[in-house]
């Protein structure tokens, strides 16, 4: 059965986790990929499945490149996964139940990052975002550099199944990853004029870590959610140490 769903996906040297991604989809109508300049295998991957077509695009940005996939998409439903993101089975059965009840127009989902080979404990706290929507309600802020989000207007539900994130296999990747989004969201917190505060810079990193171990339960989580909390909070502090950075060039 093909679900009558368009899946779109950017991607850039998403060669290792690819594969999964795909198979988790291969029974949706169609799957749109936009590629930045993938040295990989990411072209002969994607080429494997018949419901995938995988074109070229120069970075736009976050939400820029992503709303140039959606664009592409046919089918009036759209998931947007990551090239490092399997859809579980769960999910999956929401999607058709919810594309088959058409009652609402989006699903915020779980998104369950995989740190160090290892998911978050059941009971921990994920971050949720809308993946799957109706096209015509949802659209990116392109003013937005990072951390981009479908703005839906409609009515959005919780799912309950998750999408599985493994792109932060190792220490050294969420630590690279987080130095190059605190550079994006400094610029775009200056561009928008906001202000460096030094007691927010002195308390953002203590109060990060907190909100993550414990409110959001990475305690659970053994050794792994302690190092993953701690990297947490040093990317809040990072944000504001970039915003200040700012600022002062800016008096310059």
């Amino acid at each position: 059965m093909t679900i009558a769903c368009s899946v779109y996906i950017v991607t850039l040297n998403c060669a290792a986790w690819l594969q999964k991604t795909l198979e988790s989809v291969q029974d949706f109508a169609e799957v749109i990929i936009l590629d930045s300049g993938s040295t990989d295998q990411t072209y002969a991957i994607a080429a494997a499945f018949k419901n995938v077509r995988i074109s070229h695009q120069d970075w736009q940005g976050y939400a820029a490149q992503k709303s140039l996939a959606l664009a592409q998409c046919q089918q009036d439903w759209v998931l947007n996964l990551d090239g490092d993101e399997v859809l579980s089975t769960e999910l999956k059965l929401e999607i058709m139940q919810t594309i088959a009840e058409n009652k609402i127009d989006a699903l915020i989902t779980p998104i369950n990052d995989v740190f160090l080979g290892v998911a978050n404990s059941k009971h921990t706290k994920k971050h949720a975002k809308t993946r799957f929507f109706r096209k015509a309600k949802g659209h990116y802020d392109l003013a937005n550099q990072v951390h981009e989000q479908v703005i839906v207007d409609g009515i959005s539900q919780r799912a309950q199944g998750d999408i599985f994130h493994h792109g932060e296999s190792s220490i050294f990747i969420k630590v690279q990853k987080n130095n190059q989004y605190s550079e994006l969201k400094a610029q775009e917190k200056f561009e928008k004029g906001k202000q460096a505060s030094i007691l927010k810079l002195m308390l953002v990193m203590p109060l990060t870590f907190f909100k993550s171990y414990f409110i959001r339960r990475s305690c659970l989580n053994g050794w792994r959610g302690f190092v993953n909390s701690m990297v947490n909070a040093f990317y809040a502090f990072l944000k504001e140490a970039k915003l200040f950075e700012q600022h002062l060039k800016d008096k310059k």
